[in-house]
């Protein structure tokens, strides 16, 4: 059940991807359309970047789910199979224990519990926390710049959710490759 979700969400994430970067695309065809007409639109640049940083996080959870990051191999190809699988364990874990402790990050960034407490009164969550994260305006586009880093957040559980279920497959064809009951 997990692992058909981790796959749903990694499916979504590419298709938001896709989508972000045709934007990105767009955008920028966009930029050199108007400034060479000399009627340069000020806010395309702003977008497309933001369009550009979502489009990297979400293909990048997605691709570490379908192990398809680049990689070095050199060293592991000359290993014995039983300890590249422990070292793709060893891997598996290492991405877990970077996307939670960038969720922990993002927790403490965000800081919810605090806003909630605040009754979401921005003003009053800035006093107590001294936190403006949420009075932060993107430079030309009206949207507060938090909606732009919920990315990371997102990034982080969707991250987890992937390396996690990517962890128990790569321990169950560790143990079975040493021998052991899975």
């Amino acid at each position: 059940m997990f692992k058909r979700l981790s796959n749903a969400i990694a499916a979504a994430e590419m298709f938001a991807a896709a989508v972000f970067a045709a934007a990105v695309t767009l955008l920028v065809l966009l930029n050199i359309v108007s400034r060479a007409m000399g009627q340069a639109i000020y806010w395309v640049d702003e977008l497309a970047i933001y369009s550009m940083v979502w489009m990297t996080f979400l293909a990048t959870s997605a691709m570490l789910k379908k192990r398809q990051g680049v990689s070095v191999t050199i060293l592991t190809d000359c290993l014995p199979t039983k300890v590249r699988h422990w070292l793709t364990v060893f891997s598996d874990l290492m991405i877990l224990a970077f996307a939670l402790f960038l969720f922990i990050l993002c927790w403490r960034w965000y800081n919810p519990v605090s806003l909630w407490q605040a009754g979401f009164d921005i003003q009053a969550f800035q006093a107590d926390t001294f936190n403006f994260m949420y009075s932060e305006n993107a430079s030309t586009i009206a949207i507060k710049k938090f909606w732009v880093w919920l990315v990371l957040p997102v990034f982080a559980l969707s991250l987890a959710m992937h390396a996690l279920i990517n962890l128990y497959d790569s321990i169950r064809i560790a143990g079975s490759a040493a021998g052991e009951p899975v």
